[in-house]
């Protein structure tokens, strides 16, 4: 049986659960009801929506929200945090290192090929200084907790990781559904998320400016995460822009306003490496701006994430992780990675391939939950196809086994049911590394799924943090 974050085998409410618990035991079904389709009408008028790939082009859906909160102890949250912000620490270090003197590489500690040939590794980034020597200045990792309950890192997201507005608006909904519950427990706030993201942007400000200007580039209003890239350059008082509304001259970005050019100091952009620059990137891309990556590598702008950012989140690097933590922190990872197969391997893709039923293959450029094969859920025939797909290009593949992910309390269609979740904590480097406590904890609605992406028909839950 999967961990069960509010019970234990007995059955009994573990003690972090007991306040919610009882709350739930005195609450009516009725009132219960009533507030979950309060928390629907107004995600709705809000326009809290995602785009839902392979269904109807262009239609977009309210992400379920469940209203049980995943609720995590104050302890276990602050080694959780401390292995994260390990974590994250390294994965700057390397991609300082790779775009730099490759210290790791020359240490053979990686495979330089899998480095230097991987497609998300950028050479224009060689020699290329950016403030702090930060790359990943938002990174969402994704947890997951399996066995007997301990957490394993699952993936690294550093491109452009997304969700965070989703926390925000879940905590919001809660508190206004439920103040009671927020008066009786001590849950930890996550509402001044976007203070500590603004203040991160404008500490890696480059050269010596004392107030610069931040905005957030967007790839426009057709993009699945628009929502939440309007939502969080609102909350941090800063301009929404896409491409056709900044430029550059001599190696200076500015955005157009009716008040004429502003400079720009700190793009936060929402948009992939390929898109960012027609001259130097994509040609075909009207998303970018002409001539950033210049301004970009002169210093004259910072990026955030910086360009290049890619390789570190890539599932083939994945699995090297734990040993960036052992070369650049010099301690031993506080968090796991799940164990994994690395399908270039002529021993692990032989193991693989045998045992192919049992467990979960991926894409190393794949996210989203696409290009993925569960195994255990997975027809004859979808096995088939993927052994072959293995055969033809292994080094495209990793495997890991079937996590049993730990189950909450969730309200489905036949009632309160267990159902698997993950969390997704995002953590914020600049000048120092912060996070909020918690997450965002994306729930599989499906019985028995372990699928819990939003674009594949996840739901969220709120996070609570809590004082015993």
């Amino acid at each position: 049986m999967p961990y069960d974050e509010m019970y234990t085998p007995e059955h009994a409410v573990r003690p972090h659960y007991r306040a919610f618990a009882d709350w739930l035991a005195a609450t009516p079904p009725e009132v219960i009801q009533r507030k979950r389709e309060e928390a629907e009408i107004t995600f709705h008028r809000v326009g809290i929506t995602f785009a839902v790939y392979g269904e109807e082009a262009g239609r977009e859906r309210l992400i379920p929200f469940d209203i049980v909160p995943r609720i995590i102890p104050a302890d276990e949250w602050g080694l959780m945090a401390a292995g994260l912000r390990q974590r994250v620490r390294a994965l700057n270090a390397f991609l300082y290192d790779i775009y730099h003197d490759q210290e790791i590489l020359k240490a053979g500690r990686i495979p330089a090929q899998q480095v230097l040939s991987n497609s998300q590794y950028r050479k224009e980034m060689l020699g290329v200084e950016v403030p702090g020597r930060t790359y990943a200045h938002i990174a969402g990792i994704d947890l997951v907790r399996a066995g007997a309950g301990d957490y394993y890192v699952l993936e690294d997201n550093l491109r452009t990781p997304s969700g965070v507005s989703y926390m925000l608006e879940d905590r919001k909904m809660m508190m206004r559904l439920f103040p009671d519950l927020f008066a009786t427990q001590r849950v930890a706030p996550v509402e001044h998320y976007p203070d500590l993201l603004l203040d991160t942007l404008r500490s890696v400000t480059p050269g010596d400016q004392v107030d610069p200007t931040v905005v957030l580039l967007t790839p426009g209003q057709f993009n699945s995460a628009y929502f939440e890239h309007a939502f969080l350059a609102q909350q941090m008082g800063i301009e929404l822009v896409e491409g056709r509304d900044l430029f550059v001259r001599d190696d200076t970005v500015y955005m157009r306003t009716t008040r004429g050019p502003v400079r720009i100091d700190v793009i936060y952009r929402r948009i992939d490496d390929d898109f960012l620059d027609p001259q130097v990137f994509r040609e075909d891309s009207v998303l970018g701006v002409p001539g950033l990556f210049d301004a970009y590598r002169s210093g004259r702008v910072t990026l955030a994430n910086a360009v290049g950012t890619g390789i570190a989140d890539d599932k083939a690097m994945y699995i090297h992780v734990p040993e960036m933590i052992r070369f650049y922190c010099g301690e031993e990872p506080i968090l796991a990675n799940v164990p994994t197969w690395e399908l270039g391997k002529p021993q692990d893709r032989a193991y693989v391939l045998e045992h192919l039923p049992e467990l979960v293959v991926k894409e190393v450029h794949g996210s989203g939950g696409y290009g993925m094969l569960v195994g255990p859920a997975a027809t004859r025939d979808e096995i088939t196809l993927f052994r072959e797909r293995i055969k033809a290009e292994p080094e495209r593949y990793i495997a890991q086994p079937t996590l049993a992910l730990s189950t909450c309390p969730t309200f489905v269609e036949s009632g309160i049911a267990p159902r698997h979740i993950d969390l997704r904590p995002f953590v914020l480097s600049g000048s120092e590394v912060k996070l909020v406590p918690g997450g965002l904890t994306r729930v599989a609605l499906v019985e028995n799924s372990l699928v819990v992406n939003s674009s594949q028909g996840g739901g969220t839950k709120d996070t609570w943090v809590v004082q015993g």
